[in-house]
This record gives C-alpha cells, structure tokens and sequence, in this order.
C-alpha cells in the first residue's frame, strides 16, 4: 500500500530494483471507447459521486539530502503533499465540475492540486460497468502528474501515463490493473502545472478536460 504520511527524504535513496526490470503500468487501450462520462458536469460528476476540490500548492525551500555536492546547501520541495492516499482536504475550496476549466494560479509558474474521489456505479446512462475497463483522462494546460490511490503509475524508459504526457496532452490512467466492479473507489489527485517552467508564461492553468473512459 502506498505511504499516507510524507517523509521529506534526508539523503539519496537508491531503487529497490533495477528500474528498467520494473513490471510496466497497464496503458489506456487505443480504440474507441465504450463509453464517456464528462466529469466537467454537475451530472457526470454526480455519477461517480465526486465532489472535486483544489488548492495551490507552494515551491518551498528546504536543506538539501545530505550526500548532495557540497555547494548545494538547499534545495526544493512542494507543499502540501496531497499526493496522499487519505490526504485530508476537508478545507479545501469546493470546485463545482463545470468550473475546473476557470483560469486558477497566479500565471508564471504556477501550480493547483485537484482532488476527488470516484465510485465506480452499477450502471451508467444503460452501460454495465461490471467488468470493464476504465480510464481516467485529464488534459491540463499545461501539464500534469496523476495520482490514483497514492500512486503515481510510471515506470522508468518506459510510458508512464501518470507523469508530465507533454505541452496540453492529456494523461489517460487506468484506474484498475483489470476490469472494475461496482463499488470500486479510487483517490484522484491531479497535479496541475503550468508551463513551460522555465518559459514562466503569461497565462493561467485550467484543466480542459476530465473524463471517465469505459472499455470493453
């Protein structure tokens, strides 16, 4: 199980494993899918019960790991960690669905947690949902870090649907290593950068789309 308190690491840790031998993370099928629920409506929202909130999240100095160069005496950290399976966001702001694509942060570099938490329903608009597959998809202008349940899947030399996808390519995780049942629950939170970091732009994040993609 991933961790739900963060540790800020002191020194370099190394893999447990060769990163390349890591089994990959199952990748969003290519076809058409089955099904679309729009979570940037009050009703798509509503059928996975996901009440959606946000917060900025700060660069934050603190000292470096202690095996860093000794000319490095700091370094950086994000804050707050809301990666976190059970983070609690209770006081976060409410972001009602259809205004995830408001313009947020301060523009330059800037960045906006978004969290929700979705159930998996028995029946969708008539589509069974029992055992199909499904996939969370979210484009944000500019870019994003995905993470379901405390986890953000990637793996290393390989794709890694919940890192950085590209300039405003939306990130497709599957939410399951197999099919889903009724009754599913999976922690989203969405780590939305803008960019390009070192261009600092003069724009705003928004999130473009969010929506759950059903398989068969």
């Amino acid at each position: 199980m991933p961790e739900n308190t963060w540790t800020r690491p002191t020194a370099s840790i190394a893999p447990s494993r060769p990163p390349l031998l890591a089994a990959p993370h199952p990748l969003a099928p290519l076809i058409p899918p089955a099904h679309v629920v729009d979570l940037m409506t009050a009703a798509g929202s509503a059928v996975f019960g996901a009440r959606w909130r946000g917060r900025e999240a700060k660069i934050v100095e603190c000292p470096a790991l202690t095996d860093a160069m000794p000319e490095f005496k700091t370094t950086y950290d994000i804050e707050p960690h809301a990666e976190l399976l059970g983070f609690d966001d209770l006081d976060w702001a409410v972001i009602p669905p259809a205004d995830l694509g408001v313009r947020r942060g301060g523009g330059l570099v800037s960045f906006i947690w978004f969290r929700t938490t979705l159930t998996i329903p028995a029946n969708v608009a008539g589509f069974d949902t029992a055992g199909a597959k499904a996939v969370f998809r979210v484009n944000v202008d500019d870019y994003a870090e995905v993470w379901i349940n405390g986890t953000m899947p990637r793996t290393p030399g390989r794709p890694s649907p919940g890192a950085i996808q590209g300039f405003n390519m939306p990130n497709r995780v599957v939410l399951a290593d197999g099919a889903v049942s009724p009754g599913d629950r999976f922690e989203v939170a969405v780590f939305a950068i803008n960019g390009p970091i070192s261009a600092a732009p003069g724009n705003f994040l928004f999130v473009r789309e969010a929506k759950v993609e059903f398989f068969r």
